[in-house]
C-alpha cells in the first residue's frame, strides 16, 4: 500500500502489533488515544499492541500508561 492507495481525508483502520502495524481499512491518520490528535501514518512512531491504540509521541503514550 502506498499514499495513492488511501484517502487521506479519512481515518485508517488499523491493527496494532509489536514493533509494526497492519492497515485494515485504508486512511490517511489514525487517532491520538489520550490527545485526540490526528497523526498521519507517516508519522506514526506509537501505539500499544495490547490496547489497539496510537499515540502523537512519547508524552502521550506515558499517560495512558498510568
Amino acid at each position: 500500500m502506498n499514499a495513492f492507495d488511501r484517502d487521506m481525508d479519512r481515518p485508517a483502520l488499523v491493527h496494532f502489533g509489536d514493533g509494526e502495524y497492519v492497515i485494515v481499512k485504508p486512511g490517511g491518520y489514525v487517532i491520538c488515544a489520550t490527545s485526540g490528535k490526528r497523526i498521519p501514518l507517516d508519522l506514526l512512531r506509537y501505539w500499544s499492541a495490547e490496547r489497539q491504540e496510537a499515540y502523537c509521541g512519547p508524552a502521550e503514550a506515558l499517560l495512558r500508561q498510568r
